[in-house]
């Protein structure tokens, strides 16, 4: 496999996005059953909307940092951050691989080239956020492969 990782160009944006949504299938229907219909609706009415408005926004905007692996001239795989230089943290905002492509180390490897872009920054400190649930069992292990801390947190909703 021919993995590069790149910074992402405009002629880019429509294959990060069909990835991205391809990716986050299992997620979304995780969430529904785990939410039941009430309360997945009352938050994602049209997630694959919602999802590609986010990413096209993350790939245009000029604060946030966008990387693209990519096999064979191919996007497979993305991961967005954003600097916050005044108090030396990161965060990272983004990360999808093509479902084709998963299990193959490039959510490890867009991890990687991340936050060594990050750290040749100034930033000391780096922040993601992942699922608890099981479609984001593989996210979590790329970020712990990365050498992330994970601190299990709660969210509940109600629907009323």
């Amino acid at each position: 496999m021919n993995l590069r990782i790149r910074p992402v160009h405009e002629e880019d944006v429509e294959a990060v996005v069909g990835l991205s949504l391809a990716a986050w299938v299992p997620v979304f229907h995780s969430f529904r059953q785990i939410l039941g219909e009430g309360i997945y609706h009352a938050i994602w009415p049209e997630w694959r909307k919602s999802q590609r408005e986010s990413i096209e926004g993350v790939c245009h905007d000029t604060k946030t940092e966008v990387l693209v692996a990519e096999v064979d001239g191919r996007p497979v795989g993305f991961v967005a951050y954003e600097l916050h230089r005044e108090d030396k943290t990161a965060e990272v905002v983004l990360l999808a691989v093509d479902p084709a492509y998963q299990n193959r180390g490039i959510g490890t490897e867009l991890n990687r080239v991340a936050l060594e872009q990050i750290e040749e920054s100034g930033i000391e400190l780096v922040r993601v956020e992942t699922g608890g649930d099981p479609s984001h069992a593989p996210a979590r292990r790329s970020y712990e492969k990365a050498g992330y801390t994970g601190l299990p947190l709660v969210r509940y909703f109600k629907k009323l």
